[in-house]
């Protein structure tokens, strides 16, 4: 039985569909440079720190001083944020709305800048489904940093232990599991409900 059990998600790459890759390709046509912007320039550590709360504009004028061959696509990052959100992962969001339908306890904990995040709750009805959504950007900390999780199930009420949490990204996984929750790496809406059905959270009721 599901019982008590709750569903903590991440949000992007597992319900919201953020590419920086999409907006990028149409405005660097050259190839190395892309790659070397999207690795190296405003890549996953740069990125990261506006997460963790650093100020977003400000985070964009530092690289820019440092990186100023490339400070025109850093400006694109900041004006044309929204353009790299390309939409909602329906499948996904379609397990979200079973796990719904079923009362089951639904939390988020998401790496989100501050700035931006009011974009995605204007945009996307389903982040209304949940009981609370943990942003990273808002708390100063950041995934997988082992703190943000202890944060969330004290703010959530969640017992690790009886909590499935949903991400994409590996080393998220690791630092919840060595927590205590329930982790599953997101590779798929099938192989998630997979997951969920055999827990009992989805699938015949009272199974």
């Amino acid at each position: 039985m599901a019982g008590d059990q709750a569903v903590l998600f991440d949000l992007g790459g597992v319900l919201i569909d953020w590419n920086p890759r999409q907006l990028f390709s149409q405005v660097i046509p050259d190839e190395a440079r892309l790659e070397h912007f999207l690795g190296e320039v405003c890549g996953a550590r740069w990125n990261w720190a506006i997460d963790a709360g650093k100020p977003f504009l400000e985070a964009v004028r530092e690289r820019q001083a440092e990186v100023p061959e490339y400070a025109e696509y850093i400006g694109i990052w900041y004006e044309r944020w929204e353009e790299m959100m390309t939409g909602e992962l329906p499948e996904t969001v379609a397990i979200l709305r079973d796990l719904q339908a079923r009362d089951t306890p639904l939390f988020a904990l998401t790496n989100w800048y501050r700035e931006t995040f009011p974009i995605a709750r204007a945009r996307f009805e389903f982040l209304g489904w949940f009981r609370d959504i943990v942003v990273s950007g808002v708390e100063g900390l950041a995934k997988p940093d082992p703190a943000f999780f202890r944060l969330a199930a004290r703010r959530c009420g969640l017992v690790p232990e009886r909590t499935v949490f949903v991400d994409d990204v590996q080393v998220n996984v690791d630092s919840a599991r060595a927590l205590g929750f329930d982790a599953i790496r997101f590779i798929g809406a099938g192989p998630l409900r997979a997951e969920l059905e055999a827990r009992g959270l989805l699938g015949l009721k009272g199974a």
